[in-house]
């Protein structure tokens, strides 16, 4: 029997990755990987030559039982997204759940993600809080925010640069233009920045300089 494990990756700064991460690529027999040219730099920089295969949202269901027989066979598998960990809005829950109803063993490393330093960084409590992801594009759109809305816990969302100021305009209309707001971007990368304010404040910042990169929002529970 084989193995699945679910490792983190750098979602900026190559150095957040750990030892033990490096270890366990190297050693695997196979690494799936999310998009295989973006990993590819990274296993290069890292001098890591396993062998590496794509595994992503559009074949993640047609894939999950022939990659469960390959470790039911012996094959050790390391699962690997584009940024963070596996799993957490990426490719890995499918898999994870399939190995383990077949009773095999499942070893989630830990290590970088986006959404813990974006809500520490905050300065919002986060002694409770609702990780919500990326909100639905279209259908349940509304539904979800009118929902949130009433939500007493700080909630962390992931969001697209070209998406952000409609999402911020959307928290100024459901939530409160006067609700704390903080948007983190670029996490561990040369142009970091953490925005902090009201949801109008943060709002009319971004209007006025639209975003690049990997954006994380921390919204404040409703008081």
């Amino acid at each position: 029997m084989g193995k699945l494990y679910l490792v983190p990756t750098p979602i900026g700064n190559l150095e957040d990755i750990t030892l033990r991460a490096i270890r366990v690529l190297k050693e695997a027999d196979l690494i799936l990987a999310e998009d295989t040219r973006t990993s590819g730099k990274l296993l290069k920089h890292l001098e890591i030559g396993t062998p590496m295969q794509s595994h992503h949202m559009h074949n993640e269901h047609k894939m999950v039982d022939t990659l469960v027989n390959k470790i039911q066979a012996g094959t050790t598998i390391a699962l690997i997204c584009d940024a963070g960990t596996p799993a957490i809005s990426d490719p890995g829950f499918l898999l994870t759940r399939a190995c383990v109803a077949e009773n095999i063993e499942v070893d989630c490393l830990p290590g970088a993600t986006a959404f813990v330093p974006a809500l520490v960084n905050s300065g919002l409590p986060n002694d409770k809080f609702v990780f919500e992801g990326f909100l639905p594009v279209k259908k349940g759109r509304q539904t979800r925010l009118k929902l949130l809305a009433e939500e007493t816990r700080t909630i962390i969302f992931y969001e697209s640069p070209h998406k952000l100021v409609k999402t911020l305009g959307q928290f100024v209309e459901y939530f409160d233009a006067e609700r704390p707001v903080s948007v983190s971007r670029e996490l561990t990368k040369m142009y970091e920045e953490t925005i902090r304010g009201t949801a109008e404040e943060v709002l009319a910042h971004f209007t006025e300089k639209p975003p690049k990169g990997e954006i994380v929002i921390v919204v404040g529970g409703k008081k």
